[in-house]
This record gives C-alpha cells, sequence and structure tokens, in this order.
C-alpha cells in the first residue's frame, strides 16, 4: 500500500501536546551512536511527508543528515492503543516560502520555544508508515 498518512495519523500528531503524547525521533549521528530526540514540532507536510523544526542550528540531528539522513519517529498513545512509527530520509530545505510554513504549521507551543525564528526546518521523505492499533497493525511503503 502507498503511503498516504490518515486524517487520525494527522490530527494525532498536530495534538500531541495537549494530549500529553510524545513524539520521539531517532536517528545515528555522525559518530555512529544512536541518538534520541523528543520533536513536539513533528506535523504532516504532506501526505507522504512530516516536516520538523530543528530549534537549534547546531543540533546533531543537522550535522547527521548530510552522510546519515536516515529517521524514525514514534507516536504512541498507551491509553488508546494505537502506535505510529514513520521512517525517512531527512532533508534541509532553505526555501524561504516552505521554512515559513513548517514554522507555521507547527503546534503553537513549538514555535514559543524559537519565537526569532533562528531554527531549521527539516522535511522528512517517508520510505514506511506502520500503525498498530487494537484492530490490528498496517502498513504503507513507498
Amino acid at each position: 500500500m502507498p503511503i498516504k498518512i490518515t486524517e487520525d495519523m494527522k490530527t494525532r500528531l498536530e495534538t500531541a501536546i495537549e494530549s500529553l503524547k510524545t513524539v520521539t525521533a531517532a536517528y545515528v549521528d555522525t559518530e555512529g551512536k544512536p541518538h534520541i530526540s523528543f520533536y513536539g514540532s513533528t506535523h504532516v507536510h504532506s501526505e507522504s511527508q512530516l516536516a520538523i523544526w530543528v530549534r537549534k542550528p547546531d543540533s546533531a540531528l543537522l550535522k547527521t543528515i548530510p552522510d546519515r539522513p536516515h529517521i524514525a519517529i514514534i507516536y504512541g498513545d498507551i491509553q488508546n492503543r494505537v502506535y505510529f512509527t514513520f521512517a525517512g530520509q531527512c532533508r534541509v530545505t532553505t526555501n524561504e516560502s516552505e521554512r515559513d510554513r513548517i514554522y507555521n504549521e507547527m503546534h503553537e507551543i513549538e514555535r514559543m520555544f524559537d519565537a526569532e525564528k533562528k531554527g531549521i526546518a527539516v522535511i522528512i521523505d517517508l520510505d514506511k508508515v506502520t500503525s498498530l492499533t487494537k484492530e490490528g497493525k498496517s502498513e504503507m511503503v513507498r
């Protein structure tokens, strides 16, 4: 099944902060070590892409992207037994209108942490999306 992020996925990512859910990213850093970070800025950019805002321009993730662009993002709602895993490849966008869009579409609380908009916009082109709910498991692959 080709990748097409569902409305449920989109809504859950957009409301993760106020629903007290975490969105976590995992990648291998420039030293070959695993790295995990919370990314409350994660949101749907298109039906097959996510976007994040990286507040610190000197972050390990940004240093990693040129040689190791692979990333995994997980959303978990333990109470309702809904889990999503998104796997893909990151790329920085310097296109000003796309950068503005990513900044403006992330959660308002996340924008408050970078009110001066000094961060970096990152797009994740998804290769695989896995959904696990009480109804079962499904996968979408590019």
